[in-house]
C-alpha cells in the first residue's frame, strides 16, 4: 500500500510539472508581475531625473542681496549638493533595477521556450522511469534534472515569490515614498531660487520667480524650508532604494538559493520505491 501511494505521488508530481512546463500558467503571472515592477522602477527613475534637474538648477544659483546697504552673495543651492549626489546614485540604481526586471522577463521567455520544455520533459520522464523501477538514478541524470528544472521554473517562481514579498511588506513604503518624493520635488522647485538670467516664464523657473522679493528674512525662512525638504527627500530616497534592492537582489537571491537546495535535496534523496515484485 505504501509503495502504491509513493508511485501515485510521483505520477501526480510529474504530471503537474509537465503540465506547468507546457501550459505556462506560471510564466503568464510572472511576466505580468515583472512588467509591473519594471513600470515602478521606470517611474522612480523618471522622478529621480526630474529631481536631479531641479536641484542642479538650484545648485548653480548665486544670489546677491544688500542688507543695510552691505552686499552679500549667497549660494543657497549648495545646501542641496549632498542630496543631489544621493539623487544621482538613486537614478543609477533605478536604472539598474529596470535592467534587472528586463533581464528577468527575458529569462522567463527563454525558460518557456518549447525546446527547454521538451528537454525538461524528456529528462523528467527518464528520471521517473528509473525511479519507477525502484533503482537509484545516475548522478548525471539527477544533475541534468536539477539544472533543467531550475532553468524552466526558477525565474518564474522567484518572480512570483519576490512580488508576493513586495506586496506583503514593501508596497506601502513604495507608495508613500514615491508620492512624497514627487511632492518634495515640487516643493524644492518652489523654494529654490531662479537660475541666473532665467526668464520669469521659463518652465519650473517661471513658477519660482520673485524669490527675493520679500527681503532677507524671507530668504532665511526659505533656506530653512529648503533644508527641511531636502532632508525629507533623502529619507524617502533611502526607503525606495531599500524597496528595489530587496525586490531585485536580496529576495531573488534567497529564493534562488532556497529552490536550489530544496530541488537538490529532493533529487538526491528520492522516494524509495521498491520494484513491483517486492
Amino acid at each position: 500500500m505504501r509503495h502504491s501511494v509513493e508511485r501515485f505521488f510521483l505520477v501526480v508530481v510529474l504530471a503537474i510539472a509537465l503540465a506547468t512546463a507546457w501550459l505556462k500558467p506560471l510564466d503568464v503571472v510572472a511576466t505580468e508581475q515583472v512588467d509591473a515592477g519594471l513600470k515602478r522602477a521606470l517611474v522612480s527613475f523618471a522622478t529621480a531625473r526630474a529631481l536631479n534637474a531641479i536641484i542642479s538648477v538650484a545648485q548653480g544659483t548665486d544670489i546677491a542681496i544688500q542688507p543695510a546697504g552691505v552686499g552679500v552673495k549667497l549660494a543657497p543651492g549648495q545646501i542641496l549638493r549632498p542630496v543631489n549626489d544621493l539623487v544621482g546614485q538613486f537614478a543609477e540604481m533605478m536604472l539598474a533595477a529596470s535592467v534587472a526586471f528586463g533581464a528577468m522577463k527575458v529569462l522567463i521567455s527563454i525558460g518557456s521556450f518549447w525546446g527547454i520544455s521538451l528537454l525538461t520533459s524528456a529528462v523528467a520522464i527518464a528520471w521517473f522511469a528509473v525511479r519507477w523501477r525502484g533503482a537509484d538514478s545516475p548522478s548525471w541524470l539527477t544533475s541534468a534534472m536539477l539544472v533543467l528544472l531550475m532553468v524552466r521554473f526558477a525565474v518564474p517562481l522567484v518572480t512570483v515569490g519576490s512580488d508576493a514579498v513586495f506586496h506583503k511588506f514593501l508596497s506601502s513604503d513604495y507608495a508613500v515614498s514615491q508620492s512624497a518624493i514627487d511632492g518634495n520635488a515640487e516643493q524644492l522647485a518652489s523654494l529654490s531660487p531662479p537660475s541666473n538670467g532665467a526668464s520669469a516664464g521659463s518652465g519650473v523657473i517661471g513658477r519660482i520667480n520673485g524669490w527675493l522679493s520679500q527681503g532677507v528674512d524671507a530668504v532665511g525662512s526659505r533656506l530653512e524650508k529648503l533644508k527641511h525638504s531636502a532632508s525629507q527627500v533623502t529619507e524617502h530616497i533611502v526607503k525606495l532604494i531599500v524597496v528595489f534592492l530587496m525586490q531585485t537582489v536580496v529576495v531573488p537571491l534567497f529564493l534562488f538559493w532556497a529552490l536550489y537546495r530544496i530541488g537538490k535535496a529532493a533529487l538526491d534523496q528520492p522516494l524509495r520505491i521498491r520494484p513491483r515484485n517486492s
